[in-house]
C-alpha cells in the first residue's frame, strides 16, 4: 500500500468553497490548467491522501477545512465541454491533456486559518504555501506541516 500523502488545494470560495464541498459531500477537482499541478494530481495523488482545503483570493485567504482524495486520477471532463470555462479545444479525447482527482469532505474549521497565521508560525517556515512566488492550486504538504496546521486550526479530525 502506498504511503499517504498530504496536499493543499486552493479554490476561490466564490467559485467553490469548503461549504459547497460539505453540502455536496464530494466533487471533482476540475479546472486545473497548470501543468505542474496537473502532474502532481496525475502522478502523485492517491485515494486516501489528505487535503488542506484553502480559500484563495478571499478575506482572509487561508485554510478553511479538510478533505481527502476519494477517486484516483482521471481525465478532466470539463476540457471537452464546448463553451465551458475550462474547455481546451486542443486536448484530444484519445490522449487527454488535463487530469483531476475527486475530493471528499472531511471537516470545516470553525474559522479560516489565515495565511498570515501560517507565515507567523516558525514550524511552518518551509511550507510551500508560505513561500514567496508559490501560486500552484495543488501543492504537496509535509506530514508534520499538515498536522501542525490541523492543530492550529483546532481540527477535530485526527490525522495519523
Amino acid at each position: 500500500m502506498a504511503k499517504r500523502r498530504y496536499w493543499l488545494m486552493k479554490s476561490e470560495p466564490g467559485t467553490y468553497s469548503i461549504h459547497d464541498l460539505e453540502r455536496e459531500g464530494s466533487t471533482m477537482w476540475d479546472g486545473v490548467r497548470n501543468y505542474q499541478a496537473r502532474n502532481l494530481m496525475r502522478d502523485e495523488c492517491r485515494v486516501g491522501d489528505m487535503v488542506l482545503f484553502y480559500h484563495s483570493s478571499a478575506k482572509p485567504s487561508g485554510v478553511a477545512g479538510l478533505a481527502r482524495v476519494s477517486r484516483a486520477p482521471y481525465p478532466d471532463p470539463t476540457q471537452f465541454e464546448d463553451g465551458g470555462p475550462y474547455h481546451d479545444p486542443t486536448s484530444d479525447p484519445d490522449d487527454p491533456r488535463w487530469i483531476l482527482v475527486d475530493v471528499a469532505y472531511v471537516e470545516t474549521f470553525e474559522e479560516v486559518l489565515p495565511l498570515a497565521a501560517l507565515k507567523a508560525e516558525p514550524a511552518l517556515a518551509d511550507m510551500l504555501v508560505v513561500q514567496k512566488g508559490q501560486r500552484l492550486s495543488v501543492m504537496p504538504v509535509e506530514k508534520d506541516h499538515f498536522q501542525r496546521v490541523c492543530r492550529l486550526a483546532g481540527a477535530v479530525t485526527k490525522i495519523r
